[in-house]
């Protein structure tokens, strides 16, 4: 049960990253594409297996955020992704904001990754 949840959430982690990186650089060419139906909803379906393989892991092997710092520090990396890409995607009014905001989206699934392979917080409290 442990593998398949974790090749899951490894796939949705790629397809999510792929996704969003396809997505910004039809923002930035202005294509078509990036108004498809199919654009609007597979990464919602592909962030919602994610979530949930995510959780179903945290059952699996009981890891608790507050005994793991580095499993809650990934946890708010996650989400300053998930929001700073909401944020280039959608509210973003210069092209400028837009390389801003996925440099940084980038740099939060990057410290993400590094903690969830390391299992050592950036933070030691």
């Amino acid at each position: 049960m442990y593998m398949m949840a974790k090749h899951l959430h490894l796939t949705a982690v790629a397809l999510s990253i792929i996704l969003f990186i396809l997505r910004f650089v039809w923002l930035q060419r202005k294509s078509a594409l990036l108004h498809k139906k199919w654009v609007k909803i597979v990464p919602h379906i592909v962030d919602t297996v994610l979530l949930v393989s995510a959780i179903t892991l945290c059952f699996i092997v009981p890891f608790n955020p507050i005994q793991h710092p580095w499993l809650w520090q990934k946890i708010l990396l996650v989400i300053a992704y998930i929001g700073l890409g909401f944020y280039v995607l959608k509210f973003a009014n210069s092209t400028l904001k837009q390389w801003g905001g996925f440099a940084l989206a980038i740099a939060c699934l990057s410290l993400a990754a590094n903690l969830a392979f390391s299992k050592q917080g950036l933070i030691a409290f």
